[in-house]
């Protein structure tokens, strides 16, 4: 089965963006598994909150076309270096501007660094998406992918739950829940996404409750 089926009903939209889809990058965290999970949720939210689906379409598939590594300083740009290049792209391949414009727009805003406010229903569809992405099971396991990449350590053995030090997601994979995962479910923007969110965020209080036990000396 080719990749471009999993798009359906927009498998010719798919066949021309694949190729821009993902950059050079060996970051398994923003591959194309990612973009299929992230379509795989939009089409969830879809069911219930409706939407253009060519621009979400053209929208997850590009969201990530602009590889900016984790530890960056150009990481809060991505998103928008990202929308640049898709407008750019779908100008080339024949889009009206004003419909490239909401792919851009979608694009920018999914972003959590960014803080760029959606306005748009297909750009609070897919920034919803990519955060269930985030969070739930799937989300520990890139959380600590990522964590690995970047020469984390687990967990401070001292004080594991950051009890009597600052959290510290730059040196602790397990802080990161308390930074960003844990907070992420209050910032959907959809019913869907929300129910949805909340489903997930029950599997990272669960996981952290457990972990912890696990983990402490006492």
């Amino acid at each position: 089965m080719e990749i471009a089926q999993n798009f359906a009903p927009h498998q010719s939209l798919a066949k021309q963006l694949l190729p821009h889809a993902v950059g050079a990058t060996d970051d398994g965290s923003h591959d194309l598994s990612h973009i299929l999970r992230v379509w795989k949720n939009v089409q969830a939210i879809v069911k219930t909150e409706g939407g253009d689906g060519l621009v979400l379409a053209a929208a997850t598939l590009l969201h990530d076309c602009v590889d900016v590594p984790k530890d960056s300083p150009l990481r809060s740009s991505a998103s928008r270096l990202a929308a640049e290049k898709a407008f750019k792209t779908l100008i080339e391949l024949g889009w009206c501007q004003s419909a490239a414009d909401k792919v851009a727009h979608a694009i920018e805003a999914h972003s959590f660094s960014a803080k760029v406010d959606p306005t748009t229903l297909e750009a609070k569809i897919l920034q919803d998406a990519d955060r269930l992405d985030a969070i739930g099971h799937t989300g520990i396991a890139r959380c600590f992918y990522v964590s690995g990449r970047l020469g984390r350590a687990l967990y401070d053995p001292l004080d594991p739950s950051a009890a009597h030090r600052d959290l510290d997601d730059m040196s602790y994979a397990i802080d990161h829940f308390k930074t960003k995962l844990l907070r992420l479910s209050g910032s959907f923007q959809t019913t869907a996404g929300n129910a949805f969110a909340a489903q997930r965020h029950q599997v990272l209080e669960e996981f952290m409750t457990g972990f912890l036990a696990e983990v402490r000396s006492s």
